[in-house]
């Protein structure tokens, strides 16, 4: 048996066009929805952006009237190309048809403020017309006011618009003077077909390099934003690891404690009654769960290289010795305690010493040779925590180091996990101040 096979005529889907035809078919619709859907469609210039480096420093007055520069200079040279045409005709300026010329020159200039697009196939119209007014003229197919108008209807909108639209605006500008030229442009000496595509095609190549420029500089703007942004994340969640591995050390330390006093408590009372027995039972099997759970929850913020501090955490006692550390750096640093010294819970101790040392680390780095002064307020319901340094002394040989801020970061987490409230920022004698409030319960001090 012989088995015979028929060839199927291909279907008139896209995915069987060729990629010749997909190509054709994708740059007529790019024609169409550029030049070709709504054409006349309302879209007028916004005022020009003051946001600049140079017009930042200018009045506000000025930068105001900066804003319509966009609107003033197309107004000048539509005036402009309204001259030109009235002067160009055959009779310069000596009858209605040269001003009428001249007018109709100047109309797509000003049309390009509003209607974009509508102003170039306007320009287009506008140049046989002006031609016809001049039968005299030796110019073909634009007249000298025609020509200045219709380069800068093309400027104008490829500056609105966007390359693609440039290029097929300069397309059809080529098809018409290929078809001036050869259908009507008998009767004349010269034609400027040529000088106007070479013209226009350096101008529209000059705004395309624009429009990469902008688009670069936008899109490299947007992924330093982006990167920043990451940056400050992973800065915050890195401080909340930091923050995490400290609560775990604490809290498991104090279960430690907890367990193994519960377990030794009935050896110190002799003959304890069962009762009590099974409460110390009960108390350091609870304890001892709870620790399990912690270091199953809490160790997987730990990485792999990390490893539990040997020495205890540190607490406000340990406050003079970080002031010895960072006098020895350079710092003049002074100390003032007011109200009740007292022990508060240690994740309320070790986050003001930290933020402490980290106010104090800013210092150096971002105002060398300045003083500094930390300020302890042992209060009813919290503790008062404030550090402000001085200007950075003129002239100094010692430069500050930039920053990102990433320690104030740290601080406002550390502030935000005790409910407590914070501020900082500059004072008015160009110092610094970092003021915070870390509220103590009254269970936080029966735990204490």
């Amino acid at each position: 048996m012989t088995e015979t096979t028929h060839p199927q005529s291909p279907r008139a889907g896209d995915g069987d066009r060729s990629p010749e035809y997909r190509l054709a078919q994708n740059a007529l619709k790019g024609l169409r929805q550029d030049l070709f859907h709504d054409p006349f469609a309302y879209h007028p210039l916004g005022p020009r952006p003051t946001t600049g480096p140079i017009l930042r420093l200018v009045p506000a007055r000025t930068r105001t009237v900066a804003e319509r520069l966009p609107h003033a200079l197309v107004g000048g040279i539509a005036l402009l190309t309204l001259l030109i045409g009235a002067v160009s005709g055959s009779e310069p300026g000596g009858d209605a048809r040269a001003l009428l010329s001249g007018l109709l020159c100047a109309l797509p200039v000003v049309a390009t403020l509003t209607r974009p697009i509508g102003a170039f196939w306007l320009s287009i119209a506008v140049s046989p017309v002006t031609a016809l007014l001049n039968g005299g003229g030796y110019d073909w197919p634009w007249m000298p006011g025609a020509f200045v108008s219709h380069l800068t209807v093309l400027v104008v909108v490829a500056l609105r618009t966007r390359p693609r639209t440039a290029v097929w605006m300069w397309v059809v500008t080529a098809a018409y003077a290929v078809l001036a030229d050869v259908f009507m442009g008998g009767s004349y000496y010269y034609t400027n077909g040529g000088p106007m595509l070479i013209t226009s095609a350096f101008a529209l190549l000059v705004v395309c390099l624009w429009h990469v420029r902008h688009t670069a500089r936008q899109e490299v703007t947007a992924q330093q934003t982006v990167t920043e942004q990451e940056r400050s994340r992973r800065t915050l969640l890195e401080e909340r690891t930091t923050i995490a591995r400290e609560l775990h050390d604490v809290v498991a330390h104090h279960m430690s404690v907890v367990a193994i006093q519960a377990e030794a408590a009935p050896y110190r009372v002799e003959n304890p009654p069962p009762e009590l027995e099974r409460a110390f039972v009960t108390i350091r099997e609870n304890a001892v769960a709870a620790l399990t759970e912690l270091r199953r929850i809490l160790g997987v913020v730990r990485a792999e290289d990390y490893e539990a501090p040997d020495a205890p955490q540190p607490t406000l006692a340990d406050l003079d010795a970080l002031l010895v550390n960072v006098r020895d750096a350079g710092l003049t640093v002074e100390k003032a305690v007011t109200g009740a010294v007292r022990e508060l819970p240690q994740g309320v101790e070790l986050s003001a010493y930290r933020i402490v040392q980290e106010a104090l680390s800013n210092s150096l780095r971002h105002a060398p040779g300045a003083s500094a002064r930390v300020e302890i307020g042992y209060v009813l319901g919290g503790l008062g925590v404030r550090v402000v340094n001085g200007p950075m002394p003129e002239p100094s040989l010692v430069k500050p180091s930039p920053g990102a801020g990433h320690g104030i970061t740290g601080m406002r987490e550390r502030v935000a996990m005790l409910g407590g409230e914070m501020t900082a920022g500059p004072t008015e004698d160009g110092g610094y101040e970092v003021a915070v409030f870390l509220p103590v319960t009254a269970a936080d001090k029966g735990d204490a």
